[in-house]
């Protein structure tokens, strides 16, 4: 049986989902980034982290398998290596 209220967590796994697909969506497969795609999300997504998708160079390294198009796992990684680094800079600066 299913409960009323989704968890915290279990909100952001959604909410992740969510903007892949949304971006996903837009042309080419439904299940996979384009790299325009792509760098539409991060430039919609994260405008505070520019400085980390300026150029190709992080593009080309999400696409981890070389087809040319980020998928959902290619892109959790990603955000996986986003979180880690932001609860890194939330730690440093709670010891200081």
């Amino acid at each position: 049986m299913a409960h009323q209220n989704p968890t915290q967590l279990e909100t952001a796994l959604c909410m992740l989902i969510n903007v892949f697909e949304k971006y996903a969506k837009q042309e080419g497969k439904k299940d996979t980034l384009t790299k325009k795609e792509a760098k539409t999300l991060l430039e919609k997504e994260l405008p505070g982290m520019k400085s980390l998708y300026d150029g190709d160079k992080l593009l080309e390294s999400l696409d981890s398998d070389g087809d040319n198009e980020i998928d959902f796992k290619e892109f959790s990684v990603f955000v996986i290596c986003l979180l880690c680094c932001a609860h890194n800079n939330f730690f440093l600066n709670e010891i200081k």
